[in-house]
């Protein structure tokens, strides 16, 4: 199964501590383990190809002079805007790597290819047609004890099975998700690496999760949800 391929959700089963089963983001085929074979369908071409502005919002430009964070980012998607403050100070090297995505341009025109009800909202890998994107960064070491949950409205980043392998991928938490943080009953480093959170726009990252999935627990949209554009406001 290549690794390169869009991420997939995949259970997990904790240490027995009284634990739950926890719902990983893990890197191999798209769809779930029955659709190993099978030819991927592909969600129909947003019918806004094109971004309907360039620049950020007045509203979103206040978002970010409003935080004291240092380091903020405008997003344009089809289903509307999201700012995002970044935790510079306890997530430096995560930080740090998505901002230099976002300098380079690497997330124009790029879709959310991961969109799981109640979940995440993933994107920053793949083109229309659920095309991969190459030319990406070396991965970074996973920061998942820097005192950030994956609750919602956050940021982080996905990754494959290896735990220091995030590139480009990251992904909004649309719900309270706890269980993808750092755990110390499990062995071995763990968990995924929050870096921010949304400042304003988190009824779009709502429209994206709610957007009709292309079939029945397919975890992907049955149109794409695009990005058009990141910028960074400061």
């Amino acid at each position: 199964m290549n690794t390169t391929s869009r991420f997939s959700i995949a259970k997990a089963a904790l240490l027995a501590a009284g634990l739950s089963t926890l719902t990983l983001l893990s890197a191999c085929g798209g769809g779930s383990s029955a659709d190993a074979g099978k030819p991927l369908p592909t969600p129909k071409p947003n019918p806004v190809p094109t971004a309907p502005t360039t620049t950020c919002s007045s509203a979103g430009i206040a978002a970010s002079n409003a935080s004291p964070a240092t380091a903020t980012v405008c997003m344009l998607t089809s289903k509307g805007e999201i700012v995002i403050e970044l935790e510079s100070v306890k997530a430096p090297i995560t930080v740090a790597n998505f901002l230099a995505y976002v300098k380079s341009g690497y997330y124009k025109d790029t879709i959310f290819h991961r969109v799981v009800p109640g979940f995440v909202a993933q994107g920053g890998g793949f083109t229309s047609g659920n095309v991969a994107k190459a030319g990406t960064l070396a991965p970074i070491v996973l920061e998942n004890q820097n005192g950030l949950s994956n609750v919602r409205g956050t940021i982080a980043m996905a990754r494959t099975g290896a735990v220091d392998s995030a590139t480009g991928q990251f992904y909004f938490n649309t719900v309270d998700n706890k269980g993808l943080d750092y755990s110390a009953a499990i062995s071995g480093k763990n968990g995924y690496a929050v870096f921010g959170r949304i400042i304003s726009g988190l009824a779009t990252v709502d429209a994206i999760n709610a957007e009709p999935q292309l079939y029945a627990g397919a975890d992907m949209t049955g149109t794409e949800v695009l990005l058009y554009w990141a910028t960074q406001l400061k």
